[in-house]
């Protein structure tokens, strides 16, 4: 790829930006800066969401469409005598992919780059040779040969640590991969569905959102929908892709290329019924190819969305991605191609008629 264009500009941008939950402030600068332009007003939430606001009909029906800022990552609890420090995980992670990562350390003197560490294979009992190493084991290494030192780079307890991972266009220059995908990939649809309704006559309000510390318990959307107070939630996140060896139809059938996931179920939502048929009706009259998806485990911010105010009419719309909660994540750009189409002709339908009947009729 000669010259990024604008899109994997901003891609790179987003997933490049440091932010874990409760940290986020690199990924809301950059969310900022790319939809600012198409956004009446932009507020927050006192956590630190970021809410933008585009008007098609004043007083219409609010619609809000949520991508999440944090990623997962780590955090310093401690440093030891050696210098070595000591974390706790701040989101979900498999202790598989961690070990000889390497991270950023974010301190207020600058990042600082580490590795994460753990007792050598040579030195450990056979039995253990063959078993996973604890989370609880490992370290990060900083090269600091003692407390004092470390302290001197300007690490302490509660900076936080990021994967490293640059965003990194394929040889298949429609796959693309990058840390944080996991959520950056919603905010960047939030971002481009303002940009596409910027010239577009459509009933209702719309609030693009990068809401934060959905890893930890979908918490942003929860304040976020307080202030917004929405009538119609989408939640665009991440899901899971079942194309990889060793994957059955039974774990995972999403493949990527195949068209965004819309989630009939989670573990912290049962989708709407009514907005479920909408979307997927929609998909089918405009030809936008998508997949159905269900989880048995884990949860979107659609979850914190249905469950504020009165309830709010959700329905997570995901990019299946595949070694999603790894420093290193794949997905493809016709699907989040489609997953901005999608929304932006379900929005454009959402006026008060549809909404009331989306919400009680069904």
């Amino acid at each position: 790829m000669a010259e990024m264009d604008q899109t994997v500009q901003m891609l790179k941008e987003l997933t490049d930006a440091n932010g874990i939950p409760g940290n986020e402030k690199e990924a809301r600068e950059v969310m900022k800066k790319h939809i600012s332009s198409y956004a009446d007003e932009i507020t927050y939430d006192h956590l630190g969401s970021l809410i933008a606001k585009k008007t098609g009909k004043a007083n219409g029906p609010r619609i809000m469409i949520a991508g999440h800022l944090d990623e997962i990552g780590f955090m310093i609890t401690n440093i030891d005598d050696k210098g070595f420090l000591k974390f706790e995980t701040v989101g979900g992670w498999w202790s598989q992919v961690m070990l000889a990562q390497r991270v950023n350390i974010m301190t207020r003197k600058g990042n600082i780059v580490g590795v994460i560490g753990s007792k050598p294979p040579h030195i450990l009992p056979a039995d253990q040779r063959k078993k996973a190493v604890e989370i609880k084991d490992m370290f990060i290494d900083i090269g600091a040969s003692s407390k004092e030192e470390a302290e001197s780079f300007g690490v302490r307890p509660g900076d936080s640590v990021v994967p490293i991972c640059d965003f990194t266009v394929m040889n298949n220059e429609k796959l693309m991969m990058a840390k944080a995908w996991d959520n950056r990939i919603g905010c960047a649809i939030a971002i481009e569905v303002l940009k596409r309704l910027k010239d577009e006559d459509h009933a209702n309000e719309v609030f693009g959102v990068g809401a934060v510390q959905e890893e930890v318990g979908l918490r942003g959307a929860k304040t976020a929908s307080h202030k917004i107070t929405p009538d119609i939630g989408f939640a665009v996140d991440v899901g899971i892709a079942g194309d990889t060896p060793g994957v059955s139809d039974n774990d995972a059938t999403a493949e990527i290329g195949k068209g965004p996931q819309v989630l009939v179920f989670d573990r912290s939502m049962v989708s709407h019924k009514g907005l479920r048929d909408f979307v997927t009706d929609i998909a089918d009259e405009h030809n936008i190819p998508f997949q159905y998806e269900a989880m048995s485990g884990g949860g979107t911010d659609a979850g914190s969305i249905h469950l504020s105010g009165d309830g709010v009419p959700s329905l997570a719309v995901t990019v299946p991605t595949r070694y999603i909660h790894t420093h290193a994540a794949i997905l493809h750009r016709d699907d989040f191609e489609h997953a901005v189409q999608l929304i932006v002709e379900v929005t454009k339908k959402l006026d008060a008629d549809t909404v009331r009947s989306i919400t009680f009729d069904s």
